[in-house]
């Protein structure tokens, strides 16, 4: 801190916390020098911060006195960090000097603060790497310990980068889709990658250069071995358009008195009911949006069986009676909204 000079009768050096100490408030000792004009006097001041409230540390001088601040010294001795200000007082106008934030232990003096062991505590600030750092910066303080590309390791560990290599040196993918290797992109132009790039398959890298159907296709076959895409569980499809589409068929055989109906593995689900027998279907949980179809026959020489759905609500004509006939079948529609599921019925159909 520069000279401090109080130059009148209602001018001080005050000092606050704040807030109050944990258990002990914090100390000071200040010296100064008055100048009278013909002569010098010294003096020096002590005592105790008190919380929030100003304490004098340097008091006003007295009569043309100019009082210069030779020093001040706070030492905190509480058992927590404490926020001191020092501030300057002209006629009870105050402005701050400073404001420090003292550990336990600590000394804040007007050349600096020092902790517990008497070091000079500083705070490091910005640094202009492109013109504050000079020379080799080592690993241990965060560089590499080199000068050059060249004394600089690739990701792959094995060898340096060079000037001429160093945007196109990098580690490609392998032959197999997802096994990295060490390689070359050895045509940068017009990234992204295209058939430039060493480890892929002819087929995938021009995929990756010229999307389409037929390339994705291609690409496909040469990666995993036939033309089939695997995709992820559950996914979501934002206004497709499906050509030709098939839906998987569960067969689930000849039906007894019981069967719960599971939509797992497809949604076009076939069963036989057993002559004269009445069987109850349990439907699967009504999710918003789901929907199937059964295809539920006759035995192909007796008929006469029955079947029932629990919790499917039905049109105006109620639950329908299933086509007794030998061999018939009947097409059965249900939708679901979340609560319940909603069946619809075509009849007599001879498979």
């Amino acid at each position: 801190m520069k000279t401090l000079v109080l130059d009148g009768t209602a001018i001080s050096i005050q000092i606050a916390m704040s807030t109050s100490a944990a258990t002990t408030n914090p100390t000071f000792v200040t010296t100064y020098a008055d100048n009278s004009g013909s002569g010098i006097t010294e003096g020096a001041t002590d005592g105790a911060l008190n919380g929030s409230t100003d304490v004098t540390a340097v008091p006003a001088p007295t009569g043309t006195n100019r009082r210069v601040i030779k020093d001040i010294t706070i030492y905190n001795g509480d058992t927590a960090a404490v926020t001191v200000f020092i501030k300057y007082d002209n006629n009870a106008t105050q402005r701050t000097l400073a404001k420090v934030t003292l550990a336990v232990g600590d000394t804040w003096t007007t050349d600096g603060t020092f902790d517990t062991n008497g070091q000079l505590k500083t705070v490091a600030g910005a640094v202009n790497l492109a013109t504050q750092v000079v020379g080799t910066l080592p690993v241990d303080n965060g560089g590499t310990g080199a000068t050059t590309l060249t004394g600089v390791l690739k990701g792959n560990g094995t060898s340096a980068f060079s000037a001429a290599t160093a945007v196109t040196d990098y580690v490609a993918p392998g032959g197999a889709l997802g096994t990295p290797s060490s390689g070359t992109l050895t045509n940068a132009t017009g990234l992204p990658i295209s058939t430039g790039v060493s480890g892929l398959g002819t087929n995938v890298a021009t995929f990756l250069a010229t999307p389409s159907a037929a390339n994705l296709a291609s690409a496909v076959t040469e990666e995993t071995g036939s033309g089939s895409l695997v995709f992820a569980t559950s996914p979501t499809v934002n206004n497709p358009t499906i050509t030709n589409y098939v839906e998987s068929v569960v067969a689930i055989g000849t039906v007894t008195t019981t069967n719960t109906i599971a939509l797992t593995n497809g949604t076009v689900q076939t069963a036989t009911l057993t002559a004269s027998t009445a069987c109850t279907f349990t439907m699967p949980t009504a999710t918003a949006g789901k929907s199937f179809v059964l295809l539920l026959k006759q035995a192909a020489t007796t008929g006469n069986g029955t079947a029932t759905f629990t919790g499917v609500k039905w049109g105006t004509a109620g639950a329908p009676t299933i086509t007794a006939t030998a061999g018939k079948m009947d097409i059965l529609t249900f939708v679901a909204d979340g609560t319940n599921w909603y069946g619809s019925i075509a009849q007599g159909y001879t498979p």
